[in-house]
C-alpha cells in the first residue's frame, strides 16, 4: 500500500496535470500556490462564457463552494457537465453545506449535474449531502463521528456507497473511503485549524492527484496524508515569534519538497473494510 500511495503522489509531478479551479475567493491564492507546489498547474476561470472551454483544456476539475453565489453556481454546473462528458475527474468541496439552503442546494445540484469523483469536507457537510441531520457552525463542523475509529470508518464507507463518490472527511482523524474500504489517517496538527484555507488546500491537492490519473481512493488518501504530514513538518520548523502566517507558508514549502517516499515513510494510517 505504501508503494501505491508514494506512486500516486509522485505521479502528480510526473504528469503535471492542469486543474481547473472554481474556488473560494478567500483562499484562491493559497490554492493556486499549493497546486503549483505539488507539481500540478492551476487555472481559475469562473466566467460562464469560457468555463466549458477551459474545462476542456484541463485534466481535472476542483469545485469549492466557499464563496458561492448565483453567477458562480451557474458556472460550476456548466463545468461539472463538461467534465463529466469528457470523463475528467471532479473534486467537490461542499464548504458550509448544511449552513444555508443556498449552499446545500448548490452542492447537491453539482452532484446531480456531474459525476463527482471525490468529495472533501467535514462531517457536517457530508451529513448534509446524505440528508442526515447536521449541525454546522459557520463553515466548521458541529457534528462528530462515533468515538470508535472502526465504527466511524464503516460510516464513511456507507456514506461513500450512498453518495457514489470517494469521500474524504477531514477532522481529528481523517477518513478517506470508497464503497469498500476506508483509510483512517492520523497525520496533521491542531494548529492547522488556525489557518484559513487548509481545507481548501487539501481539496486542491486531492484534485491534482485525481487529475494525474491515480485510482481515486489512493489519490485522495495520498493527498490527505500529504497535507497532514506537511502540517507536521511545517510546525516543527516554526521559530520563536512566528505564527499562523508563517505557518501557512511553511506548509506550502513542505508540500513543494515532499517526495512520494517521504510521504510513504511519514504517513500514519489504518485501513478498514
Amino acid at each position: 500500500m505504501k508503494e501505491k500511495l508514494a506512486a500516486a503522489w509522485d505521479r502528480v509531478r510526473e504528469q503535471r496535470p492542469l486543474v481547473h479551479h472554481l474556488t473560494n475567493y478567500v483562499t484562491v491564492n493559497d490554492v493556486a500556490n499549493i497546486t503549483l507546489a505539488a507539481g500540478a498547474s492551476p487555472v481559475m476561470a469562473d466566467c460562464a462564457e469560457e468555463v466549458a472551454e477551459i474545462t476542456r483544456l484541463s485534466q481535472g476539475l476542483c469545485l469549492n463552494i466557499g464563496t458561492i453565489n448565483e453567477r458562480v453556481q451557474s458556472s460550476m454546473l456548466l463545468a461539472a457537465q463538461e467534465a463529466t462528458t469528457l470523463g475528467h475527474s471532479i473534486l467537490l468541496d461542499p464548504v458550509g453545506a448544511g449552513a444555508s439552503a443556498l449552499r446545500t442546494r448548490a452542492a447537491r445540484g453539482i452532484m446531480e449535474a456531474g459525476k463527482v469523483t471525490a468529495l472533501r469536507g467535514n462531517v457536517s457537510e457530508i451529513k448534509s449531502l446524505l440528508k442526515e441531520d447536521s449541525h454546522v457552525q459557520g463553515v466548521d463542523a458541529g457534528d462528530c463521528l462515533p468515538e470508535s475509529t472502526e465504527e466511524a470508518a464503516h460510516w464513511a464507507i456507507a456514506a461513500s456507497r450512498s453518495l457514489q463518490s470517494v469521500i474524504a472527511v477531514t477532522g481529528k482523524v481523517d477518513l478517506v473511503a470508497d464503497a469498500e474500504k476506508c483509510f483512517a489517517i492520523y497525520n496533521g496538527r491542531p494548529e492547522m485549524s488556525r489557518i484559513t484555507g487548509t481545507g481548501c488546500q487539501c481539496s486542491a491537492l486531492a484534485a491534482a492527484a485525481l487529475a494525474a490519473g491515480s485510482e481515486p481512493l489512493i489519490a485522495a488518501a495520498a493527498a490527505v496524508m500529504a497535507m497532514g504530514l506537511a502540517g507536521e513538518i511545517a510546525y516543527s520548523r516554526l521559530q520563536a515569534g512566528e505564527g499562523n502566517s508563517t505557518y501557512r507558508n511553511r506548509i506550502i514549502d513542505a508540500i513543494y519538497h515532499l517526495s512520494g517516499q517521504e510521504l510513504a515513510e511519514g504517513a500514519r494510517y489504518g485501513i478498514y473494510g
